[in-house]
Order: structure tokens, then C-alpha cells, then sequence
């Protein structure tokens, strides 16, 4: 039996480039615990912000990134409380630390994957999914035949949250970079997909065609999220999960993020009060914390019955910082991740 085991590493977060390659001891199984064999990571935003120290759920010390994994349970905790069995192919969820080849996690935060699913697939399925439903159903409150605009409709959660509304029967209005992302889109079966322009706001009014919006996913953040916001019929909801206009390089520069951090959007209750629209905003971290609503949104997610997630980018896990760049540079469609 293996007694090392292989993961990526940052002593301290500040910048991409401090994440290392370590070989390291492989700790005694807890008690409650289970044991995977990862095959596959599946890579977010998260990580990023969490290695450059922007993310408010970062350790203070040495840690391992990652917040979604697949692979083979290898060994069960004495006291684990679970129906799974040894040689179970599983995806699942953990509160950093999936860059390994090893992991310990709670057997209540994975599930089997779905029959005819391969290991990156899974790897690229829980946090999106569970992003894209809390968003939708908890907070945005999304009903059939409402409009929702789903900004960076051709990612990781945006692709997750176009099916997810499409099969809620709701109606999903995405917006996308490029014309490539446009297309892959179409080739999903979303026709309804904003190729945003210097006037996204008369974009948008023509594509909506006297429809009203009701409900906006947003994990942009700037300019854009402000017209959205704007466009929201009463009683329409802004759901904000994350904002990418901050996404750094190697590491923070402080007076860009500065500069854009004073242009955000704000809101004001009493004009919203008024105009009878609401702002939410959510850290999927923070499910951690609450784990009836963690099983009851993995639980949802799954069945749903949606296809297998996208996975656009694949890399070994040698090449983690190369993955991470893809991530980064806003080009990648659907999810990035690595294969071990």
C-alpha cells in the first residue's frame, strides 16, 4: 500500500507561481473518513483567487488548492457512515486539498458517478452544478417560462446553469466573449445567445423582445452586471457568484484591483425598494458549513438527470499550472481539468 503521496502545494498564497509539485506522507485514515484514488480535478476560479490570497476562505498557511475530484474509493474509515463499498467510482466535493492523487474525505460530500460518465467528466460536475443550482433555484427562485440571462454562459457553471434552467422550463438567454463560444453554444441547442458588444444594454432589450427578465446569473461582476441589473422586470433577482473582471495574473496587482474595486456596481436597498429588484450574492465555501443544504443541492443536482458536464480543457497532473492559465485567460469552454 502506498504510504506518499503526490500533491500541488503553495506554502503561503500571493501568487500562482508558489504552487509546487510535493511528495508528502500519507497520513493514517480517519475513523469517519473515506480514502480516493483520485483520477481527475476538476479546476475553478476558486482556486485562482484562493493561490493569490484574494479569496476570503484561504488558509492562512500551507494548503493544498481544489475543490472537486473523481476516482476509485480505495479504503473505508472504521466508522464511516456510508453505503459505499471499496472499488465505488465516485465524484465528490472537498474544502480544498483535491490537487492530490490521494484524498481523505467525508463520505457524505461524494457520490457514485453516473453510469457511462468518465472521470474527468465527474471531476467537472459537483461544484458548478451545485453553483448553477443555488443560484437558479434558492436564490433566483426561477419558475417555468421565465427568462434568465446567464452571463459567461459557455463555462464551467455557466453551461451547467443554461441546461439547468432549459430543464427547470425556464427560458435561458446566455451571453458570451466571443463568437467561438457563441457557436459551441448553438451547437448545444442554445440559440439564445448574446454576443456582447460596447452596447450590451440595446442588445439585450432586443433579444428580450418585450419579455421580462426575471432573474440574472452574474459571475463577471463590473459594467455589464450593472445593465443587467438594470434590465431586471419587478421582482426580478441579481444572483453575483463570483467576479471575474477581478481574476488576476501571477499575482494580485493592488492598484488595478483598487481602481476597479471603486467602480463596482452599487445598490441601494431604498432604490431597490422602489423598483421591487434584489441583489444576492453567495460563496459556495460556505456549504461546508451547512450540510442538509450541501446534501440536499448534490442530491438535486443528481437528479436532475443532466448530461455529462463539458470538459473543454484536459490536462495531466503534471501540468497544473498549465491548466491553471487556460483557466485564467478567460478563453477556455466548459470546464478545465486535470487527469492523473
Amino acid at each position: 500500500m502506498n504510504q506518499t503521496r503526490r500533491v500541488w502545494r503553495t506554502e503561503k498564497a500571493g501568487a500562482i507561481s508558489n504552487l509546487r509539485p510535493v511528495l508528502e506522507e500519507l497520513r493514517p485514515l480517519d475513523e469517519d473518513k473515506i480514502r480516493i484514488d483520485v483520477k481527475a480535478v476538476g479546476l475553478n476560479f476558486a482556486d485562482i483567487f484562493a493561490l493569490t490570497g484574494l479569496y476570503s476562505a484561504t488558509p492562512e498557511d500551507s494548503f493544498v488548492p481544489g475543490l472537486e475530484f473523481s476516482g476509485i474509493v480505495s479504503a473505508l474509515g472504521e466508522q464511516a457512515e456510508t453505503d459505499l463499498e471499496v472499488g465505488d467510482r465516485i465524484y465528490g466535493c472537498t474544502r480544498f486539498g483535491s490537487y492530490a492523487d490521494t484524498l481523505d474525505v467525508l463520505p457524505q460530500h461524494c457520490r457514485k458517478l453516473p453510469e457511462g460518465w468518465c472521470f474527468a467528466e465527474g471531476a467537472a460536475f459537483p461544484v458548478q452544478s451545485l453553483t448553477a443550482l443555488y443560484a437558479l433555484g434558492d436564490l433566483g427562485g426561477v419558475k417555468p417560462g421565465q427568462v434568465v440571462l446567464i452571463h459567461s454562459a459557455a463555462g464551467g457553471v455557466g453551461l451547467q446553469a443554461m441546461r439547468m434552467a432549459r430543464q427547470m422550463g425556464a427560458v435561458p438567454v446566455g451571453t458570451v466573449g466571443t463568437v467561438a463560444k457563441q457557436e459551441f453554444l448553438a451547437e448545444q441547442g442554445f440559440n439564445e445567445v448574446i454576443l456582447r458588444g460596447p452596447d450590451f444594454p440595446a442588445q439585450l432589450k432586443h433579444q428580450l423582445a418585450g419579455r421580462p427578465l426575471h432573474a440574472v446569473l452574474d459571475g463577471i461582476g463590473g459594467k455589464v452586471q450593472l445593465q443587467s441589473f438594470n434590465a431586471l422586470a419587478p421582482m426580478g433577482r441579481l444572483v453575483v457568484f463570483g467576479a471575474a473582471e477581478f481574476t488576476p495574473g501571477n499575482r494580485p496587482n493592488w492598484s488595478k484591483a483598487a481602481w476597479r474595486y471603486m467602480k463596482r456596481p452599487r445598490y441601494d436597498v431604498l432604490d431597490m425598494i422602489s423598483s421591487n429588484k434584489s441583489v444576492l450574492a453567495f460563496n459556495l465555501i460556505w456549504l461546508w458549513h451547512e450540510q442538509a443544504l450541501f446534501d440536499q443541492l448534490l442530491n438535486g443536482t443528481a437528479q436532475l438527470g443532466l448530461p455529462s458536464p463539458h470538459v473543454g480543457h484536459r490536462f495531466s497532473f503534471a501540468e497544473a499550472h498549465e491548466a491553471i492559465e487556460c483557466l485564467r485567460s478567460g478563453q477556455s469552454v466548459g470546464k478545465v481539468v486535470l487527469e492523473i
